[in-house]
């Protein structure tokens, strides 16, 4: 990317999509008339419009925001999303359609026509557009970029150029820079000239005329600071800030971490290409803890709307984690079928089965999930290894004398002393054994390139189950002799 593509910012006029002509009674229309209510506060848009209510369904929409219209958008159909989203005045359409998920966005695309289409994406930040057509089918893809304006396409096809993943997705290159042997005076009106049309200008980047970095300086100190002071005096010399191809996940961990409102963004050559938001931040965290947290649970990660998704669409994204985990735990009735011959000599061992590779189970989610989110937010690397391992190793063992103190009791309770100390040993080994798993497994998966959410609760919890089971029989054959 060179200097030349990345003027500093102007975008066309907004233009949305014209609405349809709508008819309707003077008493009837509630854009018309204020003393009629057609909906009630309890009614979803997909209900209304799904009724083809027409000026219920513009009551409901003149009467919520951009982003609460955009989830209820999100929840419906093809058919009522499109008719739903033609109704918008015209200046609240693009903040309804930037607020939707990309597969959102292409199903609203696919219901437009063409003039409607080119003005709605000529629009949008770039940003988001790029991420759209990232995900969107090729011949969506090439219909948009040839519906765009050669300043708009250069842009778009500049922040596609960037890896998958990558933080030059999700910046915006409208961005203010501002030259270092500038007054503030001229920097002042340099912002409310070119301002209006960068997405922010609270923080603005100090370069120089090479385009590179030097600094940033607040918007704050420009406007308390005396007109005659030059930038050079107030930029901050040392900032905060990322390469285009560095990680959007680790760059928004960074923002988080050091709370700034805009992250700048530099190429290999330390020039400024843009800016990473804090909203466009806050999606990158979104994102990456939703694909967690499905990882975690045994699915796989998906995009879209819950209430949207069929149930087929919803059973094919958990089904082949459960395959590959029902496959898993034939390594729990292959253990179980090994030690056939000491249950049949003590058949009181079974009853307590379900409830020791259930304590090992929780156990180890509970030290993965711990050790997968402080991986996220940079608490622990994979340098640490040995101190989680010994950390986790700990916690474990103490959980586990906490727990065998009740297991004892319950033993006792049922099948007397000697199987009760079986127990209450077997708790101690296997929570101690399965938080070192559950605590060691997400680090080994990074050390190795694999997503740690990978390693999910689920495949613990199932590895866990079997070696546990090898505890406790090994454990009963040891205390009572068989």
């Amino acid at each position: 990317m060179t200097q030349t593509d990345l003027p500093v910012v102007s975008t066309l006029p907004a233009v949305l999509p014209t609405l349809p002509e709508t008819t309707l009674p003077d008493d009837r229309d509630p854009r018309r008339s204020g003393s009629t209510t057609l909906c009630s506060e309890g009614d979803s848009l997909r209900d209304i419009a799904g009724g083809h209510h027409v000026a219920a369904t513009l009551e409901w929409l003149d009467n919520h925001p951009p982003h609460v219209i955009a989830d209820e958008i999100s929840r419906m159909d093809a058919v009522s999303a499109g008719m739903a989203f033609r109704l918008l005045d015209k200046d609240r359409a693009l903040d309804v359609f930037e607020e939707l998920e990309p597969v959102d966005q292409q199903q609203i695309l696919t219901g437009l026509r063409d003039h409607a289409f080119r003005e709605l994406v000529e629009e949008m930040d770039p940003d988001d557009r790029a991420r759209m057509l990232r995900e969107a089918p090729a011949k969506v893809a090439k219909k948009v970029l040839a519906g765009l304006s050669p300043r708009e396409r250069r842009m778009t096809a500049a922040l596609l150029g960037y890896p998958e993943g990558s933080v030059g997705l999700y910046m915006t290159p409208e961005v203010v820079a501002l030259p270092r042997n500038l007054p503030v005076a001229q920097a002042l009106h340099m912002v409310r000239t070119e301002g209006a049309n960068a997405e922010t200008v609270y923080t603005l980047p100090v370069v120089d005329a090479g385009r590179r970095l030097i600094g940033i300086v607040e918007l704050r100190e420009l406007v308390l600071s005396s007109p005659d002071a030059m930038i050079a005096d107030l930029v901050e010399s040392e900032p905060v800030f990322v390469r285009a191809t560095d990680s959007a996940e680790k760059a928004a961990r960074l923002m988080q971490g050091t709370n700034l409102m805009n992250l700048p963004v530099v190429d290999s050559e330390d020039r400024l290409v843009g800016l990473l938001t804090i909203d466009d931040a806050i999606e990158v965290i979104e994102a990456a803890d939703s694909e967690d947290v499905a990882r975690q649970a045994g699915a796989a990660p998906w995009e879209g709307h819950y209430m949207a998704a069929t149930v087929f669409q919803l059973a094919r994204y958990r089904a082949l984690w459960l395959m590959l985990l029902l496959l898993a735990a034939t390594l729990t009735v292959s253990v179980t079928d090994f030690f056939s011959g000491t249950l049949e000599q003590v058949a009181q061992l079974a009853l307590f089965i379900p409830l020791l590779i259930g304590a090992g189970g929780n156990a180890g989610a509970q030290a993965a999930t711990s050790c997968v989110r402080a991986l996220a937010v940079g608490e622990v690397r994979v340098s640490d290894l040995l101190k989680v391992v010994w950390r986790e190793c700990r916690v474990g063992l103490v959980l586990g004398g906490m727990l065998a103190v009740v297991g004892m009791v319950i033993g006792a309770l049922f099948v007397g002393a000697k199987i009760a100390v079986v127990v209450g040993i077997t708790l101690i080994l296997i929570c101690g054994w399965a938080a070192t798993i559950g605590g060691t497994m997400p680090l080994l998966a990074k050390k190795l390139r694999i997503d740690p959410a990978v390693i999910s609760a689920p495949m613990v919890t199932t590895l866990v189950d079997a070696t546990g089971l090898i505890i406790y029989f090994t454990t009963a054959k040891l205390v009572l002799g068989i």
